[in-house]
């Protein structure tokens, strides 16, 4: 379709241009779609041909990042003090603007933020910081804009962790473009963590646990940092997937259970007994425990020396002799 304004106007002036042997101006072209770099639309960015009056502004264009249409009849309507006579639309009904921006995402803004808040307000490093945004959305900036986020203003609460956060955007100029941020950061801790439940008296191994950061406020002087320091170890109570473990947590792992059948054993220079016992506690190695000797039926005291082994203090002289009575076989020499 051809979009005429000022018809007669155009058919008068023709006949003279002719007698004068002047060749027709090229036909302004409207298009379908357009990018635009600045904060203005101009005619010559929607109309091909445009002529003289290209630079003219007649729109605000899109915000960065966005793209935004305007209708074929805004578009004349805009133009039309421009004397701009003859417009080829073709078959266009909305024209699309687009102007593009370069994101700064928002991982890079929760770093920038950390890095505000780093060393202040009683926090630690930057790296050691965890930041959470309330709803937020990446900033779009100029694409040939150079540069990082600007701190502007930054507020906190050392109480509740609550941030009000601005930055002065790159490539705009000074007090135009703020992007605010509000949220909570708070400093964390590397911890190990369980991967699975465990429950009590199992022996804890290195794919049981991983490491991960808590908030700082949750851990004590119990906690476990590393998780070489729990290997190993066996666990004292049920633990949950995903508990971060206390040295309170563990224990030795037990080699002897209460009420277990063990092997007493009576250890001197050149000479071994061994004889029956029962438990009475249970214990890890090197844990002393009261054991009842079987035998004899007295309850002796002795270290946990091996699995369900028991080996009899050689300074408690009643408890070996109870142990060479109740065995006068089973000595060994050496």
């Amino acid at each position: 379709m051809i979009r005429r304004f000022a018809f007669a106007l155009l058919l008068a002036a023709a006949p003279a241009a002719a007698l004068a042997g002047e060749a027709s101006p090229p036909t302004p072209v409207l298009k379908a779609a357009a990018t635009v770099s600045a904060d203005i639309v101009r005619i010559g960015d929607l109309v091909d041909n445009a002529g003289t009056v290209a630079d003219a502004p007649i729109f605000r264009a899109p915000d960065i990042g966005t793209t935004g249409s305007v209708s074929v009849a805004q578009v004349l309507d805009a133009i039309e003090p421009y004397h701009i006579f003859l417009i080829d639309t073709g078959s266009i009904s909305r024209v699309q603007v687009t102007r593009p921006g370069r994101a700064i995402d928002l991982a890079d803004i929760e770093a920038r933020i950390a890095r505000a808040f780093a060393g202040r307000y009683g926090l630690g490093e930057a790296k050691n910081l965890s930041v959470t945004l309330d709803a937020a959305q990446p900033v779009m900036v100029d694409p040939a804009a150079a540069g990082d986020l600007v701190l502007k203003t930054a507020v906190l609460s050392p109480i509740t962790g609550r941030f009000e956060i601005a930055f002065d955007l790159p490539g705009q100029a000074a007090g135009r473009r703020t992007a605010k941020f509000t949220g909570t950061v708070v400093e964390t801790v590397a911890v190990a963590v369980t991967m699975r439940a465990l429950a009590t008296s199992t022996v804890i191994r290195a794919s049981d646990l991983a490491i991960e950061r808590r908030p700082k406020s949750q851990v004590s002087a119990e906690t476990i940092i590393a998780a070489d320091n729990a290997v190993g170890l066996a666990v004292r109570t049920p633990v949950r997937a995903g508990q971060p473990l206390r040295r309170t947590d563990l224990m030795t792992p037990q080699l002897v259970h209460r009420d277990d059948e063990v092997t007493l054993v009576y250890q001197v220079p050149g000479i071994m007994l061994t004889t029956r016992g029962k438990a009475l506690e249970a214990g890890g190695d090197g844990d002393a425990i009261s054991v009842l000797n079987v035998e004899t039926k007295r309850t002796i005291q002795g270290v946990v020396s091996g699995p369900n082994r028991v080996t009899i203090m050689s300074t408690m002289r009643r408890a070996s002799r109870d142990v060479t009575a109740a065995i006068p076989g089973s000595v060994a020499s050496r």
